[in-house]
Formats: C-alpha cells, sequence, structure tokens
C-alpha cells in the first residue's frame, strides 16, 4: 500500500508541472520550465521558433548532383509567409531544380528542405496540399478546352463543384480567357496557353506559388496583367516563388531577390537595397555584374 501510495502522489506531482508549449510548423515543442534554465536561453528559444514559424520555406544546406554536374551547391534560404520573392539566376544556374525540390519532384543529394514546416521527401502529401506549381515548360492538354483543362485540374484536387465552378469563372475572367474558354487550347496563342497554365497551378487556391517563367512568350499587355495578378494574389498573403528572366518584372513584383549561380546564392535582398549597395542602376546591371555577360544554356 505505501507503494502504491508514493506511485500516485508522484503521479499527480508530474501532472501539476508546468510546461511551455510552442508550435513550430507541424511540429510542438513542449519545454519543461522546472528545469533550470536560464531566462535568456528561455527567450532565445523562444525567438528561434518564432523565427522559422513565420517561414513558409526553410532550405538549408541543399545540395543536387546530377552525376559530375553540381546544380545546387550549399544553399540555404528562408522565405516569409507571404512573401514575394524572385529566385533569379543565368540558365543552368539551378533555378528549376531548387522548385523541383521544394515540390518534391526530385530528390537532393544533402541538406533538407521544409514547406510551412513539412520535410519536403518526408511529408510529400502535407506539401502537396499547399501548393501551386506553374512549370517553365506549358502543362495543358491540347485536346481538352481551356475551360475542361481547368475542370479537370479542379477534380484532380477534389474541389467541389460549386467553389471549382466560382473559381475558374473568377480565374478566366482575370487572365483574359473567359470568351475563349471553350475553345480546345491547341489553338491558344503562346501567351494564351501560359495564362491556361497559371490557372491551373491556382484553381484550388494553394498558400504557396510556384510561378517559373510564368510570362515568357507574353506580349506587354498580357504580361502587365500577369502582373496585377501576382500582386492580387499577394494581398491575399499568398507565399509567391517567382523565377524570371525579366529583370524589371523582379524590380516590379519581388519583396526580395535571390541571385544564384553555379547552384550557389550570391545575392540576397530587397531589389532596392542590392542595387544600391552595389552602386549600379538597376536589377539587370547587377545581374550582369555579378553573373557575367558569357552567354549560359540550359543544362
Amino acid at each position: 500500500m505505501g507503494q502504491r501510495k508514493r506511485f500516485e502522489e508522484d503521479a499527480r506531482s508530474k501532472a501539476k508541472t508546468p510546461y511551455l508549449k510552442l508550435t513550430c510548423g507541424s511540429t510542438d515543442i513542449v519545454i519543461n520550465i522546472n528545469y533550470p534554465l536560464e531566462s535568456n536561453t528561455l527567450r532565445n528559444k523562444k525567438r528561434t521558433v518564432s523565427s522559422i514559424s513565420k517561414s513558409a520555406i526553410v532550405v538549408e544546406n541543399l545540395v543536387k548532383k546530377f552525376e559530375d554536374i553540381t546544380a545546387v551547391d550549399g544553399l540555404s534560404l528562408q522565405v516569409e509567409k507571404g512573401e514575394l520573392f524572385g529566385l533569379l539566376g543565368p540558365n543552368g544556374a539551378g533555378k528549376t531544380t531548387i522548385i523541383n525540390i521544394l515540390c518534391g519532384l526530385i530528390k537532393p543529394t544533402n541538406g533538407s528542405a521544409k514547406v510551412v514546416g513539412y520535410d519536403v521527401q518526408k511529408e510529400q502529401a502535407k506539401v502537396k496540399e499547399l501548393i501551386g506549381v506553374c512549370p517553365q515548360e506549358t502543362a495543358i492538354y491540347p485536346y481538352l478546352t481551356g475551360a475542361e483543362n481547368v475542370e479537370l485540374f479542379g477534380n484532380l484536387y477534389t474541389m467541389n463543384k460549386e467553389t471549382l465552378k466560382k473559381r475558374c469563372d473568377i480565374l478566366l475572367e482575370k487572365m483574359g480567357l473567359t470568351q475563349d474558354a471553350k475553345r480546345k487550347a491547341e489553338k491558344y496563342s503562346g501567351g494564351m496557353k501560359r495564362r491556361l497554365s497559371l490557372i491551373l497551378a491556382l484553381i484550388h487556391n494553394p498558400q504557396i506559388a510556384f510561378l517559373d517563367e510564368p510570362t515568357v512568350a507574353m506580349d506587354p499587355q498580357s504580361r502587365h496583367a500577369v502582373w496585377d495578378f501576382i500582386k492580387e494574389l499577394k494581398k491575399e498573403d499568398k507565399t509567391i516563388i517567382l523565377t524570371t528572366h525579366y529583370m524589371e518584372e523582379a524590380e516590379e513584383l519581388c519583396d526580395r531577390v535571390g541571385i544564384i549561380d553555379h547552384g550557389k546564392l550570391i545575392a540576397l535582398g530587397s531589389a532596392r537595397d542590392s542595387i544600391s549597395k552595389n552602386k549600379v542602376k538597376n536589377l539587370e546591371d547587377l545581374f550582369i555584374k555579378l553573373t557575367g555577360r558569357k552567354i549560359r544554356e540550359e543544362i
């Protein structure tokens, strides 16, 4: 009886032990504050967790090798929730490889990448629920109409019919495709196909959008329409990763830009600060200054 009484008292004592619970993405961190932690240590723990929890994307020491080619070389980067981040670099610099890793399409050789706290390799299903991807190569079904393409992708995301119809109408209108929605996509111009591809990436209203050169092959009017649409997404607190070869596009849209070359991050910051720091006129001059004038080809 004495042993049982001591066991019950010990259990009650443990139940009353105060804990500090901090949530970091999908992970709960529990700290037993009965232990003699110094106040500065505890504050640092809170600060670290708070910083990570505000990040939509966290990349640490990321490496990707294709045989003898290192496409991504020790990349570390954080993108905040609601940020419009520009990923810039010459052909073959590693931009698309980075996006493919973040989307779970290819495995890194080393390092880690997390999207809203979820590991892109271990928790792919969770990641794919949160992201939308507009790939570099236009991804549509040419034998379907524009509207049928959108409906197909909405069904793949298991959207209910009412929400899908509403989103479809809104996005077709914003992208200027309402009148051509019943035409087969194979009859679309290059710019129209890119706009349709953008709709397919966003039909399910994702938290994070990866836009890999979304305005390539567009005329100035279409490009500015897409710019306005991307700005609207940012107002909705979406996190957007944008790759582009149009430097004026990055200056116009991005909160921060990161310039990648040979798989390494060689510049990071707002376009304005980076231009001022390097004493150049614009982002294009900065890009040329840092990456050189040699013409590159995709690897």
